[in-house]
């Protein structure tokens, strides 16, 4: 203990630097400036935060590091306990020295965590870890498979996280705690559910004291806290995505001089450029419109980029936008075959989402268009009108990702039924650029790498020039992008065109 308290460290495991150790995630992750915050504000314990996807003098990640040379790099790196990324990670665990450790889990970074798990429990028994996040929130129990979990937190960690920590410092029965499962005399028992918070207001700005708990935090660049919420939930429905797992489908928002406030503390800090990481920007006009002429009033001077939902898109909401700042939208599509839209509930036609693309650029904003191939409904002639859509929409960038199910959507639960996915499944071989991914029903493995080797061409040509293609980079959407909810389910790896 420092100072007679207890000390709680909270990871981001690694995941790009598996891949290659100079890859990076250049930002403070927006769930652990949460909790951190939090647990800062309401209690006596020390904390750190890790986040040990961070390499100071990185380098753009590259897709061919991705999917080809680098994904042997991710197997090795996983099984290498004597890798330079596990070596680190054991010596901040031993250096801290803390009583807790918590991880932020994503399905593509599990088996990361646990390896993070087994260096705690090899150190200290003792220390108690704690899983949460989006994968936690989908599977449950399931996670119990790794024997060195003590406890999982389901669904928003903050107010659970406190009420374990004081059950921990006070010898407490976990019984009462909502929103955890835990083992119990090698049981493993779930808790019922926890509320919402009803009221996103009383949480603390989440970078209020980021210099204070994040490790080698002087060494960030001011991007990586450039994300702001304004929102937790997503109306939507989509096939494929895990949001409403975590979130549910009501939306609550926080009020408009709260967010304004939180905005100006970041202009404070020397931020010009901001992303709102909200699943879905806004998701009503209203609100929308409400905040832009808030940001006009108050916050001069400030650029901004959010993902839009296509039904959300008309001339009058993007005219208003561009005016309080934004200058990029991010907007999925994912299909170009209406059936296929309507297979996976994205509650858009191609021909909406078109007319989208025209009002946007229309009014000179910088645009990024999400397509996914490869969902299990799909065939040769529907990917080809995926095609066909990729090569004529006028927007800035194409992010491709390939259709990858994860545990507790229900695209997973489909391709189990349809034995796309057996009992063998490792959830660590898999994500939106891996070799590995394959769940089409109509369309057999090795003709489906072919396509996506010839669409994948096709996207870096509808990308620009060699010389474009140097900007592209997955640091330029993870300085602008929220990790652990929404599209990080759907997506995984993306690869943005860079301002």
């Amino acid at each position: 203990m420092a100072d007679g308290k207890m000390k709680l460290l909270l990871i981001e495991p690694p995941f790009y630097r598996l891949y290659k150790n100079t890859y990076s995630l250049d930002r403070f992750p927006l769930s652990l400036a949460y909790l951190s915050s939090t647990v800062k504000r309401d209690t006596y314990w020390d904390v750190m935060v890790y986040n040990s996807d961070f390499y100071p003098t990185s380098e753009p990640k590259k897709v061919s590091y991705l999917s080809g040379e680098g994904f042997a790099n991710y197997l090795s790196a996983l099984e290498n306990n004597n890798s330079p990324i596990w070596l680190e990670v054991k010596k901040v665990i031993e250096d801290y020295n803390p009583d807790v450790i918590g991880i932020s889990v994503k399905s593509q970074n599990f088996a990361s965590a646990c390896n993070i798990a087994r260096l705690v429990k090899e150190f200290n028994s003792k220390i108690t870890v704690i899983f949460g996040g989006p994968h936690v929130s989908m599977v449950g129990k399931e996670i119990f498979s790794n024997e060195f979990i003590d406890i999982g937190v389901k669904g928003e960690g903050e107010m659970t996280l406190l009420e374990v920590l004081d059950a921990i410092k006070t010898g407490k029965n976990l019984d009462s705690v909502k929103g955890i499962i835990f083992r119990k005399e090698n049981v493993v028992i779930e808790n019922p559910v926890r509320e919402y918070i009803k009221d996103l207001d009383t949480l603390p700005y989440p970078y209020s004291n980021y210099t204070d708990v994040l490790k080698d935090a002087e060494k960030y660049p001011k991007t990586s806290f450039a994300n702001i919420f304004t929102t937790r939930g997503c109306p939507y429905n989509c096939f494929f995505c895990g949001s409403r797992n975590i979130w549910s489908n009501k939306v609550r928002f926080r009020s408009i001089p709260d967010v304004i406030e939180e905005v100006k503390s970041l202009q404070k800090m020397g931020l010009d450029m901001l992303h709102f990481a909200d699943d879905t920007f806004g998701v009503k006009d209203e609100h929308i419109r409400s905040l832009c002429k808030s940001l006009i009033d108050e916050c001069p001077n400030l650029t901004w980029s959010c993902e839009l939902h296509v039904k959300l898109v008309n001339e009058e909401t993007i005219s208003l936008m561009k005016k309080a700042g934004c200058w990029q939208i991010q907007m999925g599509i994912e299909s170009g075959n209406n059936e296929i839209l309507k297979a996976i509930r994205k509650n858009i036609t191609i021909e909406e989402a078109l007319k989208a693309v025209d009002i946007i650029k229309r009014h000179k904003l910088n645009l990024l268009t999400f397509f996914i191939i490869g969902f299990p409904q799909e065939t040769e002639e529907t990917i080809k009108d995926t095609v066909n859509v990729i090569e004529k929409i006028n927007s800035d960038g194409i992010v491709l990702s390939i259709f990858t199910p994860y545990p507790g959507t229900e695209a997973f639960d489909y391709c189990k039924t349809y034995n796309l996915i057996d009992n063998t499944f490792n959830v660590a071989l898999y994500n939106h650029q891996s070799p590995k991914n394959c769940f089409c029903r109509n369309i057999s493995k090795n003709r489906f790498r072919e396509i996506v080797e010839n669409v994948e061409k096709i996207v870096d040509r509808k990308n620009g020039t060699n010389k474009k293609k140097q900007l592209f980079s997955f640091s330029t959407f993870d300085k602008i992008k929220k990790q652990g909810i929404g599209r990080s389910l759907q997506k995984g790896f993306k690869i943005l065109f860079g301002k």
